[in-house]
């Protein structure tokens, strides 16, 4: 259920230990610093979606000696990307930070967040890969094991560099950078032993021309399609912070909800990427669309579950995640709203583990950006609602993606399994 919110969750811890300090400012600029995190590395979200899919399709196909390919491949892109960004440290922060809209002292302790942790950028897109990998193979526990050992360490450092020796922002985004390298580690020795010691690859099998250009078309649109989402949410927090450091930190704590509530959704789309890729992989249409019939009622029910508990639960939530009396009143007045997401979202989260497995990934990059259209639309409609408003078009944003989705996919089955005579 954790699959790819490693990041998201250690912005949360970050959130909450610098929380407990009571400072408005200081939590406006690690929440701001920590969206960044999740907005810039979810850019590069692809090195899992794509390990993700090409791995269950290949173990469909029985493809062994693949399989390590895909695993090597990722790595270095990884490490690429990853010190490509470490390189450009000071204009990305001096771009995105300005960009974000945020207080003279909200930006300030920002900055101070980002210039540490930036250096966690290979570690991070490496744990995208290997937790791909590991959960294209169904490997759930294995990659529940380096998710858990990850955040287990970061709140453990967080605590201890943070509310015991005082070291306020800069100690969690060391924490941050300590827990990935942990977890790198541990994944790339998990790795190592299912592949019996060995994770070389021959030179041909690495650079194989058809397998490389498929993985670059198909990283590419899924690229553009995250790009698309980021904006959003980019926007979302843009907006935010505009009205002003509360709200910013109000809706930081209420992004939170939306996280926990990923944590659920997003664990049945990773089902939805592993059993469609390996049913697509086999050339099963039964299997395929019996795995999404799966998924979507599963998500219901979560969704449903995940509502009730913030119904019930969402203000002591609120008070856990922030000391600040004005922070928690602001919040508590647009709980309702955030309380409607899972609903909301459970076709998007659903369906974009099913187009993935199957990579129909030009699909998805054209309908990521109607939906930003349509996001983009709702806020121009409900932007006299003020921050209400914000959030109601973030819930539009949630609902088309899913919608769009829904309705391109029986299309799409057709075509991509057309050729293939139904068992029995």
């Amino acid at each position: 259920m954790v699959a790819n919110l490693t990041t998201p969750l250690i912005g949360i811890v970050s959130t909450i230990a610098i929380g407990r300090l009571g400072e408005a400012t200081l939590l406006g600029g690690v929440a701001m610093a920590s969206v960044i995190f999740d907005c810039l590395f979810w850019l590069f979200a692809f090195l899992r979606m794509s390990t993700v899919a090409f791995t269950a399709q290949a173990l469909g196909a029985d493809e062994k000696l693949e399989l390590r390919a895909l695993l090597v491949r990722g790595l270095v892109v990884a490490a690429l990307i990853g010190a490509c960004l470490i390189v450009l440290q000071m204009p990305l922060a001096a771009i995105l930070l300005g960009a974000m809209g945020g207080s003279e002292g909200v930006t300030r302790a920002a900055k101070v967040y980002f210039m540490i942790r930036i250096w966690s950028a290979p570690l991070v897109l490496a744990n995208y890969v290997v937790l791909g990998w590991l959960i294209g193979q169904a490997r759930a526990k294995l990659a529940l094991g380096v998710q858990i050992a990850i955040n287990v360490i970061n709140m453990a450092a967080t605590v201890a560099l943070v509310l015991v020796l005082n070291a306020g922002i800069a100690g969690a985004a060391v924490a941050a950078v300590i827990a990935e390298a942990a977890g790198l580690l541990l994944g790339i020795l998990i790795a190592r032993g299912l592949s019996n010691g060995r994770l070389g690859v021959p030179r041909a099998a690495l650079l194989d021309r058809a397998k490389l250009l498929r993985m670059l078309a198909v990283n590419r649109d899924i690229m553009i399609r995250t790009a698309a989402l980021i904006s959003a949410f980019l926007f979302f927090t843009a907006q935010g912070a505009r009205a002003g450091d509360v709200t910013l930190a109000a809706n930081a704590v209420l992004n939170n909800f939306l996280l926990i509530s990923a944590f659920f959704l997003d664990g049945l789309a990773n089902a939805a990427e592993q059993l469609c890729g390996r049913a697509y992989g086999a050339r099963d249409r039964i299997a395929f669309s019996t795995a999404v019939r799966l998924v979507v009622l599963w998500g219901f029910a979560f969704a449903v579950a995940v509502t009730a508990s913030y119904a019930l639960f969402g203000p002591g939530l609120i008070d856990i995640m922030t000391a600040s009396e004005e922070v928690r009143r602001t919040a508590r007045n647009y709980l309702w709203l955030v309380a409607l997401a899972p609903v909301l979202g459970v076709f998007a989260f659903a369906y974009d583990g099913v187009f993935i497995g199957a990579t129909w990934a030009r699909d998805m990059r054209n309908l990521m950006v109607l939906s930003l259209l349509i996001f983009l639309t709702a806020w121009l409609a409900l932007r006299s609602f003020g921050n209400a408003g914000l959030w109601g078009a973030l819930l539009v944003h949630y609902a088309a993606r899913g919608g769009l989705q829904a309705m391109r996919y029986p299309a799409l089955l057709r075509a991509s399994f057309h050729q293939e005579p139904l068992p029995g």
